[in-house]
């Protein structure tokens, strides 16, 4: 490392652009320990480079006190080694040092700290309603001496929370707190209100609804999970005085909403809905005192992550179908429709929800399951009325109204409020139209977990979709708070022995789930628990920062000693548990989609494996060289004795083959040979998929990454079904579920059975078909890393050094993208005119760029009009390559 400057000494032409914690911006009461910056930065001298930080922090408004200077170029995830006080506001800036000098300090940033359970001096009160019952309203009335300068709302349930300040809505987050592990912990938002408040009499108000907590969930549909009374917390403060907090001595009453469901949908009655509840003085005829509600506060903790929010609206056009109005979003989405509708009073209004339509033009609600997906409401006087639900959401891209005069309505997305990270666009108008239906499918699916589907009786936090989809979820959307929330409620699920469940957070019990009709345990499932050691080194990997490996270490090494203790002295797993499999392999029996082509005791073990090298590597990166060393050990015995046991078969399967390239279980002297046959079974079935859940993330990568570009594009690109691009002819907005959801003769998938809620379920009510998953969508990260070109690097990670390595085919002579990584913009944008390749390549302050150009052994190649070095370093560049390699997938249709 370069020695730091005199401290004195200036560098003009760097500044600090972006400086963040790992918990987003404008969130406020952020936990108290464990605070992280990173920060961006720029340079208008081409040769700058960083060699070190100095960080000043200070309450805020006090003299900052200023730490030593670090020599270090690292930008993202400094710890910073202080415990902030309940409700402190402290501020930090940086500069930073090239070898000429430092920058000025940056702009301060002010970190809220939030306060733990047990630092509330409120309660939890509820009242007492049945579950899928009326919500409650909880109402108290306050008086202040004047506008407060400063107020906060600490807000949280036993369920889902709206509040109200004086009439109007005090937060724009839904669904507060968000689904977490509530056996342990449970959010508390952090609000300012002071806008909200006045001088004289103020009115609060809550609305409590079952939620994920108490409500009928899982495709069981069991409820009170969680507990059998639903309770709201809040404390508001003004001017560092509390002025209410929830205690037996608030008010609570009956509202207009009669049932909220997150399946169902709601039923709300206007006549009932009084806005004289938000007014001082409100009589409350049939009020009676809310009731204090027993709960460890130690289970509630600060907010560390963004909660889901609205994320976009899209108009919905109208049409007469069949005495009803049909509404179309144009797009498949989470949430629900906002209707201005025009009746009279006591007219009900039901708006029914579907994803696509049957061939007779019909809602198809077969998929939704048990799942109603119906929000129903009674106007209370004539004219026009604003209809919405609340604790609620569907997936749907189509209504029907019916009951009153639509007079215009818009699709309401909701999402975890996470900002898109990239951008990709090429001249294939299919791939770039899947590409957007796997950003879609993630934000539909990113709501408060990681779920596999949004609209039927299920919405879980399957931990297989999850691992298999994060690389790509890293790129496409800034997950990183995200994933840290998720995986602290992995942990808190995993077993005393470190089995980790199927779903997290983990409602399914064995009699809940019937794979062939009998009851299935969904602990220590291979390729879903795995998502303990794959989902945090993809967050290392895309961010750079070693908090993700240092707060899972603990999980990664329960779940891998876990299985270590399973294989006892046999080395491999000795079989005979129920595996999901290559979960969905197209060959599959339709009513048995675990039974996949590759054998589950190679998957199972293949990932054993896998997984015992993560570890190795988040320990070496932690810098624990002996359990490294342990591990690896332990990675190379597994995967050798499931080569030697399963191999020659799996490897007959594309995903086995993939497998057994990608997880380094193949021997280097059978590579050449597996991946010459994988690229011949693909050759020889004209680009077709095969492979499920498990194999799709990998088959890309399998064919790239052993020089069989052509039939690696051959799959991509390929049209019929399965394919990726068939869902696009067929008209889908996301991602389907199952490869042929719409048949090619336009009739959808009959929804074959696998987990039934009960043993005499009908068919009617217990398909899988679901067209929102985001499962398939995985390969979104070879696009980006191959089609693209732009790569973070293992060693390097969260883009600090990038491979570029962009590779043009038949069919795909231009593409484009950007990421916003943690040290700023990288962008490519390529075309192939000819016989030449010219692309422009932006490189942020703080990255350095490997390039690894699509030559022959005829190419010439110059950069910035000068011979192509093997390295960049920041800026904008320009490349060119005469007689590139471009890669000829065959006979793929072509856009």
């Amino acid at each position: 490392m370069t020695a730091l400057p005199s401290p004195t000494a200036v560098d003009d032409a760097v500044r600090i652009v972006g400086l963040r914690s790992q918990h987003g911006p404008g969130l406020l009461g952020v936990p108290r320990t464990g605070l992280r910056l990173s920060w961006r930065t720029e340079s208008d001298d081409s040769d700058a480079r960083l060699v070190g930080y100095q960080i000043a922090e200070g309450s805020e408004g006090a003299e900052p006190t200023i730490a030593e200077p670090v020599a270090d170029a690292r930008t993202v995830g400094i710890a910073i080694p202080v415990e902030l006080a309940a409700r402190e506001r402290r501020a930090f800036s940086v500069r930073v040092a090239t070898p000429r000098g430092w920058s000025a300090w940056s702009e301060p940033l002010v970190v809220e700290a939030g306060v733990d359970g047990p630092g509330l001096e409120a309660s939890v009160i509820g009242a007492d309603t049945p579950p899928d019952g009326p919500v409650p309203l909880l109402r108290t009335e306050f008086v202040l001496d004047g506008a407060p300068t400063t107020a906060r709302l600490r807000l949280s349930a036993l369920g889902l929370v709206d509040a109200w300040i004086n009439g109007v809505r005090a937060t724009d987050a839904l669904l507060t707190p968000g689904w977490t592990s509530y056996q342990e912990r449970i959010l508390v938002d952090t609000i300012d209100v002071t806008s909200l408040l006045r001088a004289g009499a103020n009115v609060i108000v809550l609305a409590v609804a079952d939620g994920w907590y108490r409500g009928s969930f899982g495709f069981a549909r069991r409820q009170a999970i969680y507990g059998d009374r639903t309770g709201a917390l809040a404390q508001l403060e003004a001017d560092g005085a509390i002025v209410a907090k929830t205690d037996a001595s608030w008010q609570t009453g009956s509202g207009p909403l009669r049932s909220a469901s997150i399946y169902d949908g709601t039923v709300t009655d206007l006549r009932l809905d009084d806005p004289a509840v938000h007014e001082p003085g409100f009589a409350g005829d049939g009020w009676v005192a809310a009731s204090v509600v027993a709960f460890d506060a130690t289970r509630f903790e600060p907010r560390s992550a963004p909660p889901v929010r609205v994320v976009a609206e899209l108009p919905m056009a109208p049409t007469p179908h069949d005495g009803r109005t049909r509404l179309d979003g144009g797009q498949n989405l989470s949430g629900w429709v906002r209707l201005v509708v025009r009746g009279r009073a006591g007219d009900v209004v039901t708006v029914r929800h579907a994803e696509v339509l049957e061939p007779s033009g019909d809602l198809h609600v077969k998929a939704l399951r048990s799942a109603k997906a119906t929000d129903v409401y009674t106007l209370d006087r004539d004219g026009e009325h604003t209809l919405e639900p609340a604790f609620t959401f569907h997936g749907f891209r189509y209504a029907d109204v019916e009951g009153a005069e639509v007079v215009s309505a818009t699709a309401v997305a909701i999402s975890s409020d996470l900002a898109p990270r990239s951008t990709f666009a090429s001249s294939h108008e299919a791939l770039d139209r899947f590409h957007s239906n796997v950003f879609w499918s993630q934000r539909d699916n990113f709501v408060s977990v990681p779920t596999d589907c949004p609209q039927r009786d299920e919405r879980l936090g399957w931990t297989g979709d999850a691992q298999a989809f994060a690389a790509t979820a890293n790129t496409l959307m800034d997950t990183e708070s995200f994933w840290m929330s998720w995986l602290r409620d992995l942990e808190i699920d995993q077993t005393d022995s470190g089995g980790v469940p199927a779903v997290v957070p983990d409602i399914i019990r064995p009699q809940d789930m019937l794979m062939g009709g009998v009851p299935t345990e969904n602990m220590g499932r291979a390729g879903w628990a795995d998502a303990a050691t794959i989902v945090p080194l993809a967050v290392y990997e895309s961010y750079g920062s070693t908090e993700v490996l240092a707060r899972q270490r603990s999980s990664m090494r329960r779940w891998v000693e876990h299985l270590r203790r399973r294989a006892g002295d046999g080395v491999v797993l000795p079989g005979g548990d129920f595996q999901f499999g290559d979960w969905l392999d197209p060959d599959a029996p339709g009513e048995r989609p675990w039974e996949a082509k590759v054998s589950s005791d190679f998957v199972s073990n293949a990932f054993y494996s896998w997984s015992a090298r993560l570890l190795a590597r988040a320990e070496r990166i932690l810098g624990d060289a002996d359990s490294a060393d342990d591990y690896e050990a332990l990675a190379d015995r597994v995967g050798a004795a499931t080569f030697a046991r399963w191999g020659e078969e799996a490897i007959l399967t594309q995903s086995g083959a993939a497998i057994a390239l990608e997880f380094a279980l193949a021997p280097a002297e059978r590579r050449a040979e597996i991946a010459d046959a994988l690229a011949e079974n693909v050759r020889r079935e004209n680009g077709r998929i095969a492979t499920g859940f498990l194999g799709t993330p990998l088959v890309l990568f399998a064919l790239s990454n052993s020089a069989h570009l052509d039939e690696a594009y051959l799959m991509l690109l390929r049209r019929d079904a399965p394919s990726w691009l068939y869902q696009v002819d067929r008209g889908a907005t996301t991602v389907w579920e199952r490869w042929d959801a719409i048949l090619p003769d336009g009739s959808i998938h009959s929804g074959a059975m696998d987990a039934l809620p009960t043993e005499d379920a009908s068919e009617e009510d217990t398909g899988m078909l679901s067209f929102n998953h985001y499962a398939y969508g995985a390969m979104i990260d070879w696009v980006y890393r191959t089609v693209a070109g732009l790569a973070p690097d293992a060693e390097d990670p969260g883009y600090r050094t990038v491979h570029v390595a962009p590779r043009p085919a038949v069919g795909l002579e231009h593409a484009s993208a950007s990421i916003q990584t943690p040290q700023g913009r990288l962008a490519i944008d390529w075309r192939v005119d000819g016989d030449v390749f010219e692309a422009t390549l932006e490189v942020p302050f703080g990255s350095r760029a490997v390039l690894d150009l699509p030559v022959t052994a005829g190419s010439a190649t110059t950069v910035d009009g000068a011979p192509a070095p093997t390295e960049l370093g920041h800026g904008t560049h320009r490349i060119t390559v005469t007689a590139p390699a471009v890669a000829t997938p065959g006979a793929v249709i072509p856009a």
